[in-house]
């Protein structure tokens, strides 16, 4: 199978598209191409609502450019920025990291943990969870509550006490298997598996596989149902890309 896979960043640290790009690219079959891609304005990391509302429409934006050169794409931020509009707007296979990690979670064990770097993400993360209708599946999410010195290195700096929150999850919250969530924490789960008793499912190693898996299956572009592409609608002021994608100027 040959592909070319769009690991599509919406915030704005390219040293995190790196991190991710690493550890996809050990992850990808010798017929992946992973093609980065960062956005160019809005913030280092999304963690907020309102982030994530800014973070989407970027992502559709990014998309509208990118989407005739690729075979799939993964919206590389934990939560899903613009993942279900991006769905209804393009025709290929486009992956969620949160959802691609959670869905394979449930297929390593009934209920899944979701362990992250910073407080402000814990509400977003719930309604994400919820969003995809997961929530009965997830035992609960365990989030850093003392400051970090660099986003990119987050992952390192408090590996240890990101080891003990999932510890914790497992004892205290019954969980059989484990999610590191946030793009900085992209391949903490291959350093530290051998230290947690239970299945550490990476964000971007599941996203990388389910991506490649829709690709493989072929599936058809929805004609019908909820997510079938809109009909034509002028814009103003929109970026040139996605203005022509929602106008049907693109096609």
């Amino acid at each position: 199978m040959t592909m070319k896979l769009l690991l599509l960043n919406p915030n704005t640290s390219t040293e995190v598209t790196h991190l991710m790009m690493g550890v996809g690219q050990r992850a990808a079959s010798s017929g992946t191409e992973l093609i980065p891609c960062t956005a160019t304005r809005g913030v280092p990391y999304i963690a907020t609502r309102t982030e994530a509302q800014i973070g989407g429409a970027i992502a559709l934006e990014m998309l509208a450019e990118q989407h005739r050169n690729v075979d799939a794409a993964i919206i590389a931020a934990f939560g899903d920025p613009g993942l279900f509009a991006a769905r209804e707007t393009f025709d290929i296979p486009v992956v969620g990291m949160a959802e691609a990690a959670m869905l394979t979670a449930c297929m390593a064990g009934r209920r899944f943990a979701i362990v992250t770097f910073a407080q402000a993400l814990g509400p977003w993360y719930e309604e994400c969870v919820r969003a995809h209708g997961l929530w009965e599946r997830c035992a609960g999410i365990r989030m850093l509550d003392t400051p970090f010195q660099a986003i990119s290195e987050v992952g390192t700096e408090k590996e240890d006490v990101l080891v003990d929150l999932a510890q914790r999850a497992i004892v205290e919250d019954d969980a059989d298997v484990l999610i590191f969530a946030g793009a900085p924490l992209s391949g903490l789960a291959e350093r530290v598996a051998d230290r947690i008793p239970v299945p550490v499912v990476d964000q971007v190693v599941a996203s990388v596989k389910q991506a490649e898996a829709l690709h493989a299956l072929r599936l058809r572009k929805a004609t019908a149902g909820t997510f079938r592409r809109p009909a034509a609608k002028p814009t103003i002021g929109l970026a040139e890309a996605l203005a022509a994608r929602l106008e049907h100027r693109d096609s």
